[in-house]
């Protein structure tokens, strides 16, 4: 199998030998489809090659709009997107994931995940292992999993997530996961890598003091951790000057003292939603949309 390089890239090799840039571009809540266009087609003139979008996220006709005139080859970028709850079996996976391919204008996809381990997920695995030997599906992987779920869909599957997409960030670090994933070959892939803008962890002190050492900002800082961490970052901004600041962190790196500095800001508190919720899960199952 011939590798795509991504040029002054780092790259994560997958499990299944696929590599991965080792920051991506998320388009999570950026609704408008002109607006989604513009801003993918920006993050990958700025350079970009990962995008990471969801059928839930209802943007992708935008994404694939910017594939098509963004200047760079398709064969060139590194295409994620989701399945969602209501799709989520076997007998309904496989459309739901040519619908994707539509709206996308390609014809296929570098990353297909499971967006939340609900409804019948071992089914819709199934569906995507077979997807991925026919070759539409370069790499296949899941969102939102814990270890009680990855271990069920390891004992019914044949082939293992290349990657569990996760809430985490400096104040949420979900430490016994990143264990799990590390001994599994599973690369964690964190949604939200800044905490959604969290004030409390962009003002941090000790943040700002790193982040002058380096001449950077505290954002950079926090994606540069990340990326030392072995984590596949996605952060997300619809401002250019951001876009590109999120991207400039290749030219410098945090020391073990300052890793360590932002590995002692974990509280154990998620911002977002806990897939272990029974009444999260519930709403899941009853959010159908015409995707």
């Amino acid at each position: 199998m011939q590798k795509k390089t991504y040029t002054g890239q780092p790259v994560i090799t997958l499990n299944n030998g696929v590599d991965i840039p080792a920051l991506g571009f998320g388009v999570w809540q950026i609704d408008d489809q002109k607006v989604c266009e513009d801003t993918v087609i920006k993050a990958i003139q700025t350079g970009y090659r990962m995008i990471d979008t969801a059928a839930i996220y209802q943007n992708e006709v935008g994404v694939g709009k910017a594939i098509q005139n963004s200047g760079v080859n398709r064969e060139d970028l590194f295409i994620t997107s989701k399945l969602w709850v209501q799709d989520t079996t076997y007998d309904k996976a496989t459309s739901a994931f040519h619908r994707t391919l539509d709206r996308l204008q390609l014809e296929y996809l570098d990353m297909y995940l499971i967006h939340w381990p609900y409804s019948d997920f071992i089914g819709a695995w199934k569906a995507l292992e077979e997807l991925y030997h026919e070759g539409k599906i370069k790499a296949i992987g899941v969102c939102n999993f814990t270890v009680e779920k990855l271990e069920e869909l390891k004992a019914n599957s044949s082939i293992l997530p290349v990657v569990n997409q996760i809430e985490l960030h400096p104040i949420f670090q979900q430490k016994e996961l990143q264990v799990y994933n590390r001994e599994n070959n599973i690369v964690t892939q964190p949604w939200s890598p800044l905490g959604n803008g969290n004030a409390e962890l962009l003002n941090n002190e000790s943040l700002k003091a790193i982040a002058e050492k380096h001449n950077k900002t505290v954002a950079q800082v926090i994606l540069r951790w990340h990326l030392q961490e072995g984590f596949c970052a996605i952060p997300k901004s619809v401002t250019p000057s951001r876009i590109e600041e999120n991207f400039n962190v290749f030219d410098f790196e945090l020391s073990e003292d300052e890793m360590n500095i932002v590995r002692s800001l974990d509280t154990g508190k998620r911002l977002f939603f806990d897939p272990k919720d029974p009444e999260w899960e519930q709403k899941m199952l009853n959010v159908v949309v015409d995707i």
